[in-house]
């Protein structure tokens, strides 16, 4: 794909309404961010129950709540959640993704990330600015679908679900995503 000017601009643009937009938290404090993910667990428990058996085996549970994404040529992506241990929150993170290639559209997602080793989750918390990277299996499940044997049982040390996926975004892209604390 050309790089032009029109896709720059485009780009930049769609970045810039997405900012702009909030990605529907709402407040940043962390009550509000709390009460999403409690809500995003209770969704995803709802919907895939094998997921609860992921949550009793990790060291550690990263919910973003509502990741929004949009691109034309360049795109992007922001999300606001909360790290749990044990069942309570210890940190608070923001997601952002960078996005580019041939793409066009918009959607929003939750997203979990399932520590399933204490090594997985220390490295993670230790880092100034975890990227997403092979160490991570995804999990995909459709609607009305349950979670492959394969990924309930997997030997990954994280395990990602992205489920509730709203809107649509075509196209063929390289992506990078990066974890970094925050203090709501």
């Amino acid at each position: 794909m050309k790089t032009t000017r029109r896709n720059v601009t485009f780009g930049l643009g769609a970045v810039t309404m997405l900012a702009a937009c909030g990605n529907g938290i709402g407040s940043r404090g962390p009550a509000t961010i709390d009460s999403r993910v409690d809500s995003t667990l209770t969704q995803l428990y709802a919907d895939y129950p094998a997921t609860r058996g992921l949550a009793e085996k990790a060291a550690g549970i990263l919910v973003m709540p509502l990741v929004t994404e949009a691109g034309l040529g360049i795109g992007g992506g922001y999300g606001r959640g909360a790290l749990r241990v044990g069942g309570a929150t210890v940190d608070y993170y923001s997601m952002t993704k960078a996005s580019g290639g041939l793409q066009i559209g918009g959607q929003q997602y939750s997203h979990v990330l399932f520590f399933m080793t204490t090594e997985a989750l220390e490295t993670f918390r230790r880092s100034p600015g975890y990227a997403a990277g092979a160490n991570i299996e995804y999990a995909t499940p459709a609607r009305g679908e349950t979670l492959a044997a394969e990924t309930t049982t997997s030997l990954a040390p994280v395990i990602a679900v992205i489920f509730g996926q709203a809107g649509l975004r075509l196209g063929a892209t390289l992506e990078g995503v990066k974890y970094t604390r925050i203090i709501p």
